[in-house]
């Protein structure tokens, strides 16, 4: 049989950007460092935690639970960053053949996180409604914390999914990406990506920004 020539293309990719920024790591942990704190009196103030301890009949301690900051994105301590990751985004959107000629690109939300440290903090898989770009930026983290797992947003794919060869390598077939939490690195993807943060025992701090881009036509932003 005549040697047959096959042209290999892939289409309908969902593009992750990484990249390693440790120059705003140690400023920011210190800036976000009253945010946690205040986000700690919160929590421990909420009626949730009273109800909680009532209904298992002793002290849980914040087991479970997230430290979610109010918004950082009008903090002048911020500025820097949040400039970056704009820009940032910017080459993300263009760079994968979107045309923002006539779109601005407008933070609807920066906030700073922090998991329980009785262990069991988590966020359920979900996506961010008409974002266009998300991500992270991981202040405190390893190997023994939570953390991020994407997965396949090509949801057709699962009426027919076949087993992989080989679950253990990185491949078209995957249903699910991790990402280790590295202190220093940024993370941007599209807001349609479903993620999650995994539960853990809560041995170590971990700590990220979260930020969420909306692009807004010109003609809205006069």
């Amino acid at each position: 049989m005549k040697e047959v020539q096959v042209q290999a293309q892939d289409f309908f990719s969902t593009p992750i950007w990484k990249c390693r920024i440790p120059e705003f790591l140690d400023q920011l942990i210190k800036d976000t460092d009253p945010y946690i704190k205040e986000a700690d009196k919160a929590i421990k103030n909420h009626e949730d935690w009273k109800k909680r301890e009532k209904l298992y009949g002793k002290k849980v301690g914040d087991w479970g639970m997230s430290r979610h900051s109010t918004s950082l994105y009008n903090d002048p301590k911020f500025e820097k960053f949040r400039d970056y990751v704009g820009t940032m985004s910017h080459d993300y959107l263009t760079a994968n053949g979107y045309d923002l000629s006539k779109f601005n690109l407008h933070f609807t939300e920066m906030w700073v996180q922090e998991f329980a440290k009785k262990g069991g903090g988590h966020h359920n898989t979900h996506v961010h409604w008409n974002q266009h770009v998300s991500g992270f930026y991981f202040l405190k983290g390893s190997e023994k914390t939570s953390h991020p797992v994407f997965h396949d947003p090509i949801h057709g794919r699962q009426m027919a999914r076949l087993p992989e060869l080989d679950s253990h390598k990185v491949t078209r077939t995957n249903q699910s990406i991790r990402y280790a939490p590295i202190p220093g690195t940024l993370i941007i993807f599209p807001g349609y990506l479903p993620h999650e943060f995994v539960p853990v025992p809560g041995t170590e701090p971990f700590r990220f920004i979260h930020f969420n881009i909306q692009a807004l036509p010109t003609v809205y932003c006069k």
